[in-house]
């Protein structure tokens, strides 16, 4: 299989520009307030990472892991929780951050995990959310941008562990071979 690059979606600088945006609008409304931000782990570093150093003040940070691709640039459908949160978050407000609201079945997931822990208030941030239908109709409170069904990589998605390190967002092309004559 060769795997090529098909088209920018996102360039650098305008995934820059929206995560000043964000950082804003989530400053203003946490203000005054000790934010508790959990982040999804694994696709989700880059975006956290960028989007913390525009939230200036006393906060908290932790992650928790859950996975549902395994490789493949379909969801399974199967999450598998791959790491547990360490922090205590009763009373505390939450901010659950992912890199891309997809089937939906991610952030629900979160959401029940991190509710069962009695935070005051939970709210949710994702890079990337697919124009498509999601579980439940869940959505995110703050969303980065929002993108056509095609699979992406870059600024932390990867596929197959690779492309993660991407300073943008872009598709990917699975070219298969042709089979080989007997």
């Amino acid at each position: 299989m060769r795997d090529e690059m098909v088209e920018v979606l996102l360039p650098e600088q305008q995934i820059q520009v929206r995560l000043d945006e964000l950082g804003r609008q989530i400053r203003a409304d946490y203000a005054g307030k000790e934010l508790t931000v959990v982040a999804i782990l694994t696709g989700t570093v880059m975006f956290a990472a960028d989007l913390l150093r525009r939230i200036p003040g006393p906060l908290r940070l932790d992650y928790i892991g859950l996975s549902s691709y395994h490789g493949t640039t379909k969801s399974t459908g199967e999450l598998v929780v791959t790491k547990s949160l360490k922090l205590d978050v009763r009373d505390r407000d939450v901010l659950l951050v992912d890199d891309i609201l997809d089937t939906g079945q991610t952030l629900v997931k979160a959401r029940q995990m991190m509710e069962a822990l009695w935070p005051r208030t939970l709210k949710s941030c994702v890079f990337l959310e697919k124009e498509v239908p999601h579980v439940g109709n869940v959505s995110a409170d703050y969303v980065g941008f929002k993108i056509p069904d095609k699979f992406v990589i870059g600024y932390g998605l990867d596929y197959q562990e690779r492309y993660r390190n991407l300073p943008y967002l872009a598709t990917l092309s699975l070219k298969t071979p042709a089979p080989k004559a007997p």
